[in-house]
């Protein structure tokens, strides 16, 4: 299993193009799937006034941050530390490009370069659960996660409530990998082999309403899909 990085970021403003700069960085170490303890959390003096709406989000005032280091003082540091790691970020474009954006200044690659992968928690969320709320408030309500310490938006403190998120995100893919070892037979025992041929299994046909119901569906799929659906076209 290959190490994770959990990482959110928090910043002065939405747009890394037009100067905004990251003043938080929060890191939590996952390996097979269990938290390491070994994290990352850096509060950074971003030469620049965080604008009011972000401010009420983060916390985090110019007074806070004055002597705090400079990001590109650290850079190496947190390259080293992410280097060759899959990076999980919920909703990545927008903490990826800040990223971005501090190593550039520093004189660094991009993020993608010396990482493993990035993985996008929004995106998977959404194909998870389509059409519903999917931001990290909503799914750790979804999960039972408790956020109740969460007055304000801190990187280290979403990483962690992420880490969980994750966790409960992807649980199912364990049950989908077969430890070959463990399923060997313990010495001694007896492996009986069962010809499946003998059982019949019996068919249940669809009842009238199940069918009537079935074709309705079909119906709307067929003018959504300007009669292109699949069912129709396999059976």
């Amino acid at each position: 299993m290959s190490r994770q990085i959990v990482l959110d970021t928090e910043t002065t403003g939405l747009s890394a193009e037009n100067g905004d700069r990251i003043i938080e960085l929060g890191c939590v170490e996952l390996f097979n799937r269990k938290l390491t303890g070994n994290d990352l959390h850096i509060y950074f003096n971003p030469e620049r006034e965080s604008h009011e709406d972000a401010l009420k989000v983060h916390g985090l005032t110019t007074d806070f941050l004055r002597d705090k280091p400079k990001f590109g003082t650290l850079a190496n540091d947190i390259v080293e530390y992410l280097r060759d790691a899959e990076i999980i970020i919920h909703n990545a474009a927008f903490d990826v490009g800040f990223l971005n954006k501090e190593f550039e200044r520093a004189g660094l690659p991009p993020l993608r370069t010396f990482v493993g992968e990035v993985t996008d928690t929004l995106a998977m969320a959404k194909q998870v659960y389509p059409g519903k709320r999917n931001s990290l408030d909503a799914l750790c309500d979804r999960f039972g996660v408790d956020r109740s310490n969460r007055t304000f938006h801190g990187a280290k403190l979403d990483a962690q409530l992420l880490a969980d998120v994750y966790i409960n995100l992807t649980r199912g893919q364990d049950a989908l990998l077969i430890d070959v070892a463990a399923a060997e037979p313990v010495q001694g025992t007896t492996v009986v082999a069962v010809d499946l041929s003998q059982f019949e299994l019996p068919v249940i046909m669809a009842a009238e309403h199940e069918l009537t119901a079935h074709e309705a569906v079909l119906v709307q799929l067929d003018k959504s899909s300007g009669g292109r659906t699949l069912f129709r076209e396999n059976v």
